[in-house]
């Protein structure tokens, strides 16, 4: 019998709507399960989950069932949702338009993962625009600079 076998590893990364920095350290972990959550829902596998307070990194293996748009579309709305039902920020939450996807061999999967992990580190030396400008470059993706997030 034949069957599709795939190795597809993508990092997803969108931002707070206003780029303000809403996502607080006490309950971003919260956050983060609950979007490895919705990941794993949707039958695809969370790697990590992690950020900083104005914008989120998803590493996920995503099987070829499943869109990326759809899969960032739930991720967003339900986690809209999320924060909005525990009332963490005083006024409605919600993401920006768009997202960036890179994907990544089953060799960088280390490296990208540990890159994740340390985005607080990571942005004591660099803000979320050239991290973000860097990434669209390294993997040289055409773009207008009008579409990119709202920077503060």
């Amino acid at each position: 019998m034949s069957g599709t076998f795939s190795q597809v590893y993508i990092q997803v990364v969108f931002a707070v709507k206003g780029r303000e920095n809403l996502i607080a350290k006490t309950w971003k972990d919260d956050l983060h399960q609950y979007m490895a959550g919705i990941v794993r829902g949707k039958e695809q596998k969370s790697i990590i989950v992690n950020g900083a307070a104005d914008h989120v990194h998803l590493f996920i293996g995503l099987r070829p069932s499943m869109a990326i748009s759809d899969l960032v579309r739930d991720v967003k709305n339900n986690s809209s949702n999320f924060i909005n039902s525990k009332k963490f920020v005083p006024s409605k939450f919600s993401w920006q338009e768009g997202y960036g996807s890179f994907s990544y061999g089953h060799s960088q999967i280390e490296s990208v993962y540990n890159y994740i992990l340390n985005q607080e580190a990571h942005h004591q030396k660099k803000t979320f625009k050239e991290e973000y400008l860097g990434m669209l470059k390294k993997f040289e993706i055409e773009y207008n600079e009008k579409y990119l997030f709202e920077w503060i």
